[in-house]
């Protein structure tokens, strides 16, 4: 079994000029922020970091920046998922090449494949590499659900599969990758995507969670991880109570990278909020609901 991932990971966002080109100094003052509150790793080019609107050369431009940047401090996964097999090999061993811990690969997400067509698209991606694999379950988006049985299938055949993303709204559906592959394979990584879930998670057996609301407001999930292994359960639930706010950002607009980032710069981070369409930015209403949630949750003032 591959390297064991665990903890808070934040899908970091991408920050961007008005050119919608790498913000290198604003990316790079994000990065810092998160390291110096303590987070467990940082992920590049998931949801967050806008992967789907980018080009490879986009990507690999992000993904090299990022991990120079990094330069060890905390491992860094790459998101390097794609709709062509072919690309997110191309992609998967650029990662490797310039220095990453780890990818995440989202199944693709226009065909619905066959369990054949599946089993082989990760299996190329897996072969292509020998760093560790998340894969990265979000049901919603891709119309295509990766199931228990089905990853076990894939853990069953390549070791370097060491955890998966749940990004689905059903317990059920955590606990029982729990249940069937991390408990045939203890270190296999099971994270929540979903913010909510991560006390949840953790109470079933999982690992921690890779959440966008890391970005903004880190010592949330980070007090929640804290508290459950210290076993300071009454601090856990009333963070956890904090948290349950959050998701509510995540429908003020579609797609929500711009949401993200308005709470980036809401919470002080002095950095672009340009988003790459068909993301655009929010409407001006929708920032003081913003404001409105980032308060109720106790990340920002009141004041």
């Amino acid at each position: 079994m591959a390297a064991v991932f665990r903890g808070i990971i934040p899908p970091v966002c991408t920050i961007l000029d008005e050119d919608g080109n790498l913000d290198r100094k604003g990316m790079g003052q994000l990065i810092d922020f998160l390291i110096e509150t303590g987070v467990n790793g940082l992920l590049f080019l998931g949801s967050s970091g806008e992967f789907s609107q980018m080009s490879v050369q986009e990507r690999k431009e992000v993904a090299a920046f990022a991990t120079d940047y990094v330069h060890q401090r905390v491992p860094v996964i790459i998101g390097t998922g794609s709709t062509n097999t072919r690309e997110a090999i191309e992609l998967s061993r650029h990662a490797e090449q310039v220095g990453a811990d780890g990818i995440l690969v989202v199944n693709p997400y226009y065909w619905p494949l066959s369990e054949k067509n599946l089993l082989q698209h990760y299996g190329d991606i897996v072969e292509s590499v020998s760093i560790p694999v998340l894969l990265y379950n979000f049901p919603g988006l891709t119309g295509q659900d990766l199931t228990p049985d089905f990853v076990l299938q894939l853990v069953d055949r390549y070791p370097n599969i060491a955890g998966i993303k749940e990004t689905t709204d059903e317990a059920g559906h955590i606990r029982e990758m729990i249940i069937k592959v991390k408990g045939k394979f203890p270190n296999f990584s099971v994270f929540s995507g979903y913010d909510d879930h991560l006390l949840n998670t953790l109470f079933l057996g999982g690992d921690g969670s890779i959440a966008s609301s890391v970005n903004f407001a880190p010592e949330i999930s980070l007090g929640i991880y804290q508290a459950f292994q210290n076993g300071e359960m009454e601090t856990a639930l009333k963070l956890h109570q904090r948290l349950a706010y959050l998701p509510l950002l995540y429908k003020l607009d579609s797609p929500f990278v711009n949401v993200v980032k308005e709470a980036i710069a809401l919470r002080g981070i002095d950095v672009s909020t340009y988003v790459l369409p068909p993301a655009r930015p929010l409407d001006p209403l929708k920032k003081e609901e913003l404001k409105k949630i980032l308060q109720k949750a106790g990340v920002l003032s009141s004041s």
